[in-house]
């Protein structure tokens, strides 16, 4: 059985029942029990969500992510559990030593994948055949030739017209590609501790301010997937985020 995400738009009361995930809904009294197993992650997009703590311990034991939004429904908070691997530290040493040699190695990976899972999407979607191919095999090791970014030149005038920018203050869909990264970012998070890495030593992002820089490097070549949604909800001619727009994209919704 494929993964759920759950999505919480109303007051619910979280809790464990026979080892299951308890979900009462706070208006209608209505009950639903799902298996850990069966959930990726869980949204909480609403004030009145009530949550046990012996919950968010089982949540965090297997591996579910759980992520809260603000007012405005855009991610700000997610659960970290803290001892998900048990070879940490042999794997926390192996990051440190890694040299400059092989994080470029790894990055130019990353970016050849980036730039491939991009083609596929245009050509998926009919908007350019194979167009971004010539990019992603002359990427060179730690992208010195910036074939990135001028792909994404490439790209983005073809997913989303000639005038659309990049830019996280930008207008519609910017702000749909925000919260899909956002989201896309947290289970990254979540993948790198359970894994035994440190989501803070980075291969290429290295920003002083930022906590979770590997899961910005890792994250990189599976942008296209959400990309891909936000180009589905743009044909409903939706511009702005609201609980109706988000809900089209995840499984369950509460």
């Amino acid at each position: 059985m494929a993964k759920q995400t759950i999505y919480l738009t109303s007051a619910v009361d979280l809790s464990v029942q026979h080892n299951q995930l308890r979900i009462l809904m706070a208006d209608s009294g209505k009950e639903y029990l799902r298996s850990f197993e069966d959930i990726r992650m869980i949204i909480v997009d609403h004030h009145s969500v009530h949550i046990t703590i012996p919950l968010i311990n089982l949540l965090a034991q297997n591996n579910i992510g759980v992520v809260f939004c603000n007012e405005h429904h855009i991610p700000t908070t997610m659960l970290m559990d803290l001892d998900s691997n048990c070879m940490q530290t042999k794997h926390f040493r192996a990051q440190l030593e890694a040299g400059k040699i092989i994080n470029k190695q790894i990055w130019k990976q990353i970016v050849e994948r980036k730039i491939q899972n991009q083609s596929n999407l245009l050509s998926k979607l009919s908007l350019g055949e194979n167009l971004l191919k010539p990019y992603y095999t002359n990427v060179k090791s730690g992208d010195t030739t910036n074939r990135e970014g001028i792909a994404a030149k490439q790209y983005w005038r073809h997913l989303f017209g000639e005038k659309f920018l990049r830019d996280r203050m930008g207008p519609c869909p910017n702000n749909y590609l925000n919260y899909g990264y956002t989201l896309l970012r947290s289970a990254m998070a979540r993948a790198i501790m359970d894994a035994g890495l440190l989501p803070m030593i980075g291969i290429f992002h290295c920003n002083y301010y930022n906590s979770f820089p590997l899961a910005d490097d890792l994250m990189e070549p599976y942008r296209p997937f959400i990309d891909e949604k936000v180009f589905k909800i743009l044909l409903s001619g939706k511009t702005e985020i609201d609980k109706d727009v988000l809900q089209q994209s995840l499984e369950r919704r509460f």
